[in-house]
């Protein structure tokens, strides 16, 4: 059978999302087990979400004795259930925390494939699907304990829903009240996991649609009464909680003190100017890259269709808001790639003329060279001669995505093109997160640390040693998550009064003289168990950490 009829086959009805959710699944499944926590974000999630089954406390997110009043709880309780499901809060498994960014992963695609059939039909829909679910960047946010992927999920899949609903009016096929309730559920779970991000996108898309059409009648049957009823349901019991709990403070602190900062500046050294996301754009949608010339030229030459005019009002104010947002991560666009997708599909469906085939092929072409460059540079900097084999596997299946799909779209095959270089992709990136980078060992401080104290019988959790550890000079939250929510970091004179004590201690390099001298003041005696040697990625500082344990705990 031919690819044509394969793809036929295997997008007829819920087919086709499965599909696509099945794809996101596979790219993203490798990082899920192999990759150590991560700093700083995904490791305070973890362990705010750990302190939630230690306490009880479900409306008030700590992390150790601090509020963090910055998101809304929804990915928290997602990540809380997992753990109670499959793991424990004692056992510290990360996979168990990340078991809800695959599963958002693979929502975002099978709902960018829902979508999608409805508009350019259900092989442009599996297309749509695999190459969201593909991208570099949700496959990387489908290992990472945080918010970013779940909310892709129901920002798109309330965004699939409303241009199913729109695409009724314009006489597509019927949506019915299916997608009514999926577009107020979408809605509701992104504003419980991230507050008004997901609400803003989907705003911005629909007064962009009436902008273009002037035509709001169809709006009616989003049922709003009823709906907004929902969205209260879901996060209103929750948002009187903790704002009774916390006096409001968890309102003032986030939007005071989290989101009005990225709105007026770069938060955090988080600034960057516009064309930003731009620049990064055919990295990060790798390899999907083949077709962004297609897409582009999709959406300006077919904007009449409603299809294509509903991803061009979703993509294009959602990507520039986040341009001209002072503060700039690299997923902060994540949510308008579903948009990018249909275009892309969409795209496929008339034949490539010259200058977007070879566009797109000297775009995918650099995208997989420097994604592979930048595999050499992670062996190079990090690496020793044991990785070299894990390195080259990962830069010749990122380079050969690339390139093999460079080749045969300018061969005419554009189809052939894009399954190609999507699977070549999903390998690549399963040999980056699973096969080189947990080899790394500079790179993971915090693992190395936790790995050090359990051969040595020091780490809390296996009841042997006192508790807690006291940490000097290396406050990381991965550690915090690694040995325990009571780790003390507060510096070298509580290290010292730890080993005095007869707990364990952690000392940085440039803690060490301090704590020499804290130790003869205490009168006490410390055994050096290990060194550890490393970088310290968010900020750049080289460490040198040193495992000492009591030396009246070793005599014993």
């Amino acid at each position: 059978m031919t690819l044509e009829g394969e793809l036929a086959r295997w997008s007829r009805g819920w087919r086709g999302p499965a599909a696509a959710a099945l794809i996101a699944f596979l790219a993203g499944l490798p990082g899920v087990f192999a990759v150590p926590p991560l700093d700083r974000d995904e490791s305070r999630f973890a362990q705010a979400t750990a302190q939630m089954l230690e306490t009880g406390d479900y409306v008030v997110i700590r992390y150790q004795d601090q509020p963090r009043f910055k998101k809304p709880v929804g990915i928290h309780w997602m990540q809380a259930a997992s753990v109670s499901a499959f793991s424990s809060p004692e056992a510290r498994q990360i996979w168990a925390y990340r078991i809800p960014s695959l599963l958002g992963a693979m929502l975002a695609a099978a709902a960018c494939a829902w979508g999608a059939a409805a508009l350019f039909g259900g092989p442009a829909g599996l297309l749509a699907g695999a190459m969201l679910g593909t991208t570099f960047l949700l496959s990387t946010e489908a290992f990472i304990a945080k918010t970013d992927a779940m909310l892709c999920g129901m920002t798109t899949l309330a965004l699939a829903a409303l241009a199913r609903i729109y695409g009724e009016a314009r006489g597509g096929p019927p949506a019915g009240k299916r997608a009514v309730l999926l577009f107020w559920l979408g809605t509701a779970f992104a504003t419980l996991i991230k507050g008004p991000v997901g609400p803003l996108i989907i705003g911005l898309t629909i007064g962009a649609l009436l902008l273009l059409d002037r035509r709001p009648a169809w709006l009616a049957r989003l049922n709003w009464y009823w709906g907004l009823i929902l969205v209260l349901v879901i996060v209103g019991p929750w948002a009187g909680a903790v704002t009774v709990a916390t006096d409001g403070a968890f309102w003032t602190t986030a939007l005071a003190g989290d989101l009005a900062p990225k709105l007026a500046g770069g938060q955090e050294t988080h600034g960057a100017p516009p064309g930003y996301h731009t620049l990064l754009a055919p990295l990060l949608t790798f390899p999907m890259t083949l077709l962004l010339p297609a897409a582009l030229v999709t959406a300006w030459r077919r904007r009449a269709e409603p299809g294509v005019r509903f991803a061009v009002a979703w993509f294009a104010p959602g990507f520039l808001f986040f341009e001209a947002l002072p503060t700039k991560l690299v997923h902060y666009p994540l949510l308008t790639y579903g948009a990018l997708a249909w275009l892309a599909a969409a795209a496929l469906a008339q034949p490539l003329g010259p200058k977007v085939r070879w566009t797109g092929a000297g775009l995918s072409a650099f995208a997989g060279l420097a994604l592979a460059g930048g595999a050499v540079y992670l062996l190079s900097a990090y690496g020793d001669g044991a990785d070299v084999t894990a390195a080259a596997l990962t830069a010749g299946l990122l380079a050969a995505a690339g390139l093999v799909g460079a080749y045969m779209i300018v061969r005419r095959a554009p189809r052939a093109a894009l399954v190609s270089a999507l699977g070549l992709g999903v390998l690549g990136h399963a040999a980056l997160a699973a096969g080189l980078a947990p080899r790394l060992d500079p790179l993971w401080l915090s693992d190395r640390t936790e790995h050090a104290l359990a051969a040595a019988r020091l780490l809390p959790r296996q009841g042997v040693a006192e508790a807690p550890v006291a940490v000097a000079g290396f406050a990381e939250p991965s550690l915090v998550f690694a040995l325990g929510t009571p780790t003390e970091l507060e510096g070298a004179e509580e290290a010292a009064q730890a080993i005095a004590e007869g707990r364990p201690a952690v000392v940085e390099a440039r803690e060490e003289a301090d704590f020499r001298a804290a130790l003869a003041a205490a009168g006490a005696q410390a055994r050096l168990v290990t060194v550890i040697e490393g970088l310290d990625y968010s900020n750049g500082d080289e460490m040198t950490l040193r495992v000492y344990q009591s030396a009246r705990g070793a005599a014993r």
